[in-house]
């Protein structure tokens, strides 16, 4: 059992991006959830909107499944949960799984949350603080506080490392790039 990485109450996670380490990739994935109320589902996950929520609609565990076309480097996976505003929408025990496709994904971390407020941090990393590169992320909420049946979650954001050469940090540039880089200064 892990317990993740909290930052105080609304710590965002976008101050992670701004120190140039790290990237959002969630928008290069394939998003699907086992189930969900209407008007509740993908869209509202990833708004950026801290007021909307998926709702799942049916028994645990709630899936949300995270696909990228080809193997990905991830570090942290974000996740908000909100306890006061949710109750017992709220998760208390959350599975991490990666793998190449729902047949053999393997768990990686398994949180016990309590009374969570605020992003929490999860590292995708192995015991050397390696990143994982993997071609599907699942995350499974596997109870709910007060025993809850359908969970709420308010957002998820999934980082990459940014790749650093020599003369400084570049987010995935190419050759070509780094050449136009170097005649210029």
């Amino acid at each position: 059992m892990t317990t993740p990485n909290k930052t105080p109450p609304g710590a965002d996670p976008k101050q992670l991006e701004r120190t140039g380490t790290v990237r959002e990739i969630g928008s290069q994935a394939v998003w699907s959830l086992s189930s969900c109320k209407p008007g509740f589902g993908v869209d509202q996950l990833r708004d950026d909107n801290l007021e909307t929520y998926w709702q799942s609609d049916g028994s645990q565990p709630h899936l949300v499944n995270i696909q990228f076309r080809r193997k990905t480097t991830v570090k942290t996976l974000c996740i908000y949960a909100d306890y006061k505003s949710d109750e017992s929408y709220t998760p208390s025990k959350i599975s991490v799984r990666v793998g190449n496709n729902f047949h053999n994904l393997q768990e990686i971390r398994q949180l016990e949350l309590v009374e969570p407020s605020g992003w929490i941090h999860v590292p995708l990393t192995d015991n050397h603080k390696k990143p994982t590169r993997t071609f599907m992320i699942q995350i499974a909420v596997l109870a709910n506080h007060q025993n809850g049946r359908d969970t709420h979650m308010r957002q998820i954001k999934i980082y990459t490392p940014v790749e650093e050469s020599s003369i400084g940090k570049f987010p995935r540039c190419t050759t070509i790039d780094f050449m136009m880089y170097r005649s210029v200064r």
